[in-house]
């Protein structure tokens, strides 16, 4: 973790939710240090909670500003706690966390191909009763010939602790360069619980029976339905920068998840 700024004069640029707390909370700290539009900004403060933080990363994808997030929503694991107070200092007093997003790359049925990017993961869901059926193979071996589920996804770092979670993955520290393959409720085979993988790793999905069993993949705001193959791979081209609270950064947040009963 670095510290990116030696100055306490910012230009900061303020973002928010449409949540009416959010929003209340922009105007008076607008009037109090100052926005910018973010062109102009040394750092972009996001208000409001994780999705609307991975709205906000997503925006400024290749564009180099740092994001301070507080939390305005329901959900601010990404988030720093709200405060009024000190804003500047704590920004200046922040801890720094490079994160990478995945790239996909879907061809659906008709042969068209779509691409997305990705801050937490890249998810495959059966799109009916049906469950879905996959090959998955990396570096272009086949791994796992036949994995019958209801879907599967890949998770970086940053997002190993959200739906990559909740489907029993691991946490990922963000220094540990491997990403999560995980199975979303795995039918057969019924115990294989997934993968760690190294970050230089491409995964190739392969959706079998495609017709009967359609399947549809999705990169956070990109969903894409009736694929029949999928391409993912972290992309070092992009690095996106998030500021924390001294003694509370996301590497700490992590690990104490890990912990947690």
């Amino acid at each position: 973790m670095s510290k990116p700024f030696r100055s306490e004069k910012l230009r900061l640029a303020f973002t928010a939710s449409e949540w009416g707390e959010a929003q209340d909370a922009r105007k008076r700290l607008g009037a109090r240090y100052g926005d910018v539009p973010e062109t102009e900004a040394d750092v972009v403060v996001a208000l409001g909670g994780d999705g609307f933080m991975l709205e906000v990363l997503h925006r400024n994808l290749g564009k180099g500003h740092p994001i301070y997030g507080m939390n305005r929503g329901s959900v601010g694991f990404l988030m720093n706690e709200y405060s009024e107070d000190d804003l500047e200092a704590r920004i200046v007093g922040a801890e720094q966390a490079i994160i990478h997003p995945l790239c996909m790359t879907a061809v659906d049925a008709d042969g068209g191909e779509h691409k997305g990017l990705a801050i937490n993961d890249v998810s495959l869901l059966r799109s009916t009763r049906q469950a879905a059926k996959l090959r998955i193979s990396v570096d272009g071996r086949v791994r796992l010939p036949e994995l019958i589920c209801d879907g599967a996804l890949v998770a970086t770092p940053a997002g190993s602790t959200a739906y990559n979670l909740s489907a029993h993955g691991p946490i990922i520290p963000l220094d540990a360069q491997v990403m999560a393959l995980t199975p979303i409720s795995a039918f057969r085979p019924r115990r294989w619980r997934g993968a760690l993988l190294s970050h230089r790793a491409r995964v190739r999905f392969d959706v079998l029976e495609a017709v009967k069993r359609p399947v549809s993949a999705v990169a956070e705001n990109l969903e894409v339905r009736n694929v029949v193959q999928v391409d993912v791979f972290e992309d070092r081209n992009i690095a996106l920068a998030l500021l924390y609270d001294a003694g509370r950064s996301l590497e700490e947040r992590m690990l104490t998840e890990q912990f947690q009963a």
